[in-house]
């Protein structure tokens, strides 16, 4: 075995590496801490409350379960040596303590924090005798209708439960009218009704006192069973694997093949029970039975099991004193003639601190100029009601040759992409749902524009989606550009998609699966090789996550030749730094605040000639080795400066929202230890914003 073989099996050892799910999970205390820190307007910690039980919901519908799936095939370990049994149980255990910090803040933190400023969520002993009765009736009008309870007899086995919805099991004695005796039924809450009831202002001298469903049905609960004895009424709440698994080369039509699919994933196999705290441990058994579960996926609710429905609260209340300030996002100058301005210059927008708008009306001036004679785009999550799509029906109808790529695996958007699909079909939209095996994940817009006797592209390429929403909740940057290499790649982007085209030869761009994980892995070795040469050497990256092997490996690789790197990483790192003689040169820290931070940037120092890219992928095995992502350089120096200053350097700088990862995989929390201040997000929002 050669040396170099030999110090590369050093970089394997596992216990360099995180787990990603234990990471990944972790982000989620990173997002608790925001729902407990007292600077942070109360409704919004409300809100950061509901973002990290969801975001926990989704771990379970897609991490877990997917683990579940591994641990059933006895796949091999990752590059931190955890089977998947094992990775399963930590995650129990890690996933219970971060139960027991939401429950703990929503009790005794935040519903009395709450409850002093006028907003109360009232527990059902705190009922008055003119509440209890407004919501007796408001159950027999509006609830009692749409219930169908069941008992469980031989004649009515456990019901279907639906994912992650709200159900109570009830315990009886007594006979009904059929002479049957009762034991065991399950109220099963229909999703029409409201999981947060505001009862009359009257009842309470303010419009903010509020109710939780499940206190309603549990106080009630006795009237679905006259004649009979209600002994205990217990909420819970199953969640179900909600991964999509649909072979694409053994289906004929993708889009009808995930229809059907769709139809049977609020029934997929369940991952977790919550259940409440005081429930009798005989009925948790019954339930573990009837779901299959094993007793580690219990989960003790000591409150609401679906506590994330309290954030309709925080919609209902209108109180702009506990919430973050409005903002205007800047218009930048020139989009009212959105060809001229892009001819002139490259154009960056930097959301949600800059407008959306521009994308917006390059895409409805392309639509109605008749100088447009084409149109090509990606959309992987486009939301409702997408002033976007609009426009590409419209430009459809104007006899553009309009051709969108719709990616129907987008996760938990699969529904809503499908009815996209077919609306822009019957509009006459060339649809592509994309390469099989591969998400189409980049986020590119190509216009082609006839001037004169030339054709010119105009081009946007993104990190984020082309959704209008989220340009308002995500930091993400588009960059804007006539630059005739990137038009002339993209372009052959979107043949290589929408047909089967060889591998491509690229001017500008990097484009996985191809190139993209091949050329950062390159740079990252041209920076150690520069370093060892004693000339600049650096990496500044922002991403969302990180867990590709062969790329951590490199950075330590480039760490051991002196290399400084700096990671902007919000989500799951398995880079283990600060580690001496391997990573003592990596710094990786997370920025968790008002915006969900999305943008992905690559910038190395090249000598003293940086290179700066963005693009769609994170450094994640699926982004690079299994998804059609892009990553585009910034050739305009005005532009790479913005984003080194506003994304980069801004960012390493913020001492008030950022966490730095350390060797043990502890995050620890950033402080400004008698400097000023410094709020990266703030600062952006104070440049640019209204």
């Amino acid at each position: 075995m050669s040396p170099d073989a030999g110090h590369e099996d050093l970089l394997r050892d596992p216990s360099l590496y995180f787990n990603r799910e234990l990471s990944h999970l972790d982000f989620n205390f990173r997002v608790l801490a925001q729902a407990q820190d007292p600077s942070v307007p109360l409704l919004e910690r409300l809100r950061y409350l509901c973002i990290s039980c969801n975001n926990l919901d989704e771990f379970f519908e897609i991490r877990a379960g997917t683990l579940q799936h591994a641990q059933e095939l006895g796949l091999a370990p990752g590059p931190d040596g955890l089977v998947a049994t094992e990775t399963l149980s930590r995650i129990h255990d890690r996933a219970a303590e971060l139960v027991a910090q939401q429950y703990r803040c929503w009790n005794d933190v935040l519903r009395p924090a709450l409850t002093s400023t006028g907003i109360r969520v009232l527990h059902r002993d705190g009922w008055t005798e003119a509440q209890e009765a407004w919501l007796r009736g408001y159950f027999r009008d509006e609830i009692l209708p749409v219930l169908s309870p069941l008992g469980l007899d031989p004649a009515h086995p456990f019901p279907k439960i639906l994912n992650k919805s709200l159900n109570i099991v009830v315990v009886l004695e007594g006979r009904d009218a059929f002479g049957r005796a009762g034991h065991l039924a399950i109220v099963r809450a229909p999703r029409s009704l409201p999981r947060i009831i505001q009862l009359p202002e009257k009842l309470s001298g303010g419009p903010s006192d509020f109710v939780f469903l499940s206190a309603v049905l549990s106080a009630f609960v006795d009237e679905l069973f006259p004649g009979m004895e209600v002994k205990g009424a217990y909420q819970f709440r199953v969640t179900r694997n909600s991964e999509l698994l649909v072979d694409e080369e053994e289906v004929q039509n993708l889009a009808l093949a995930l229809k059907d699919e769709l139809l049977g994933r609020g029934y997929m196999r369940a991952v977790r029970l919550e259940i409440a705290e005081q429930c009798p441990q005989d009925i948790v058994e019954t339930l573990l039975q009837n779901f299959e579960l094993p007793a580690s996926a219990v989960y003790r609710i000591n409150g609401p099991v679906n506590l994330n429905r309290v954030t309709q609260v925080y919609d209902l209340v209108k109180r702009p004193d506990l919430k973050f300030p409005p903002f205007t996002p800047r218009l930048p100058a020139g989009v009212e003639s959105m060809f001229e301005t892009i001819a002139d210059h490259d154009m960056l927008l930097h959301h949600p601190f800059d407008a959306f708008t521009p994308v917006l009306e390059l895409i409805r001036q392309s639509a109605e100029d008749p100088q447009v004679l084409a149109i090509k785009q990606t959309l992987y999550r486009a939301g409702k009601d997408s002033p976007i799509v609009e426009h590409l029906i419209q430009a459809a109808r104007n006899g553009k040759d309009v051709t969108v790529v719709v990616e129907l695996r987008a996760r938990f958007d699969e529904e809503a992409n499908i009815g996209l699909a077919d609306r822009l079909q019957a509009a006459g939209v060339q649809v592509v749902y994309g390469v099989v095996g591969y998400k189409t994940h980049a986020k590119m817009l190509l216009i082609v524009r006839r001037e004169g006797a030339k054709m010119r592209r105009y081009v946007h390429l993104g990190t984020g989606n082309y959704h209008s929403g989220t340009a308002r909740a995500y930091t993400d940057l588009g960059l804007l550009t006539a630059d005739p290499d990137i038009g002339h790649d993209v372009h052959l982007i979107f043949q290589q998609i929408s047909g089967l085209a060889p591998s491509l030869e690229l001017r500008r761009m990097l484009q996985a699966p191809f190139t993209l994980h091949s050329g950062m892995l390159m740079r990252i070795e041209r920076e150690a090789q520069n370093a060892r040469a004693g000339k600049p050497a650096s990496i500044i990256a922002k991403m969302n996550a990180l867990n590709e092997p062969q790329v951590i490996r490199a950075l330590y690789r480039a760490s051991q030749a002196g290399v400084r790197v700096d990671l902007i990483v919000r989500g799951a790192c398995s880079l283990r730094p600060g580690v001496p003689g391997v990573s003592d040169n990596i710094h990786v820290r997370s920025i968790v605040g008002r915006f969900l931070e999305h943008s992905r940037v690559y910038c190395f120092e090249n000598g003293g000639e940086p290179e700066l890219f963005c693009g769609s992928a994170d450094w994640l095995e699926r982004n690079l080795l299994r998804r059609v992502e892009t990553g585009f350089v910034i050739l305009d120096p005005r532009v790479a400066r913005r984003i080194r200053s506003e994304v980069l350097e801004n960012y390493l700088a913020d001492n008030v929202n950022a966490w730095e990862l350390q060797a043990d995989g502890h995050y620890a929390h950033v402080q400004p230890n008698g400097e000023a201040a410094h709020s990266a997000q703030l600062r952006l929002l104070a440049k640019h914003c209204a």
